[in-house]
């Protein structure tokens, strides 16, 4: 899917962002995700991009979020 694919991730004391590549960003509330939200700043920092861009991994937290759920508002439901 075009414009589904992450470019970056940022996470501050409210929301987590995603920068998708073809410039926008969406933000959801971290307190959805309560393994990034008690991660360490350390662990946050190490993601990765997977399946094609369009998922995101934390592989210390063994943690998965998909960004079409992130943006059809159902990521509580999806996140792994």
């Amino acid at each position: 899917m075009p414009g589904f694919r992450g470019k970056s991730v940022h996470i501050d004391d409210r929301h987590l962002h995603v920068e998708l590549d073809d410039g926008r960003v969406i933000s959801t509330p971290v307190h959805w995700y309560p393994e990034l939200e008690e991660a360490s700043i350390a662990q946050v920092r190490e993601y990765r991009f997977i399946c094609d861009g369009t998922g995101i991994e934390w592989e210390s937290l063994d943690y998965h979020l998909s960004i079409e759920a992130m943006l059809s508002g159902n990521a509580r439901q999806s996140a792994a």
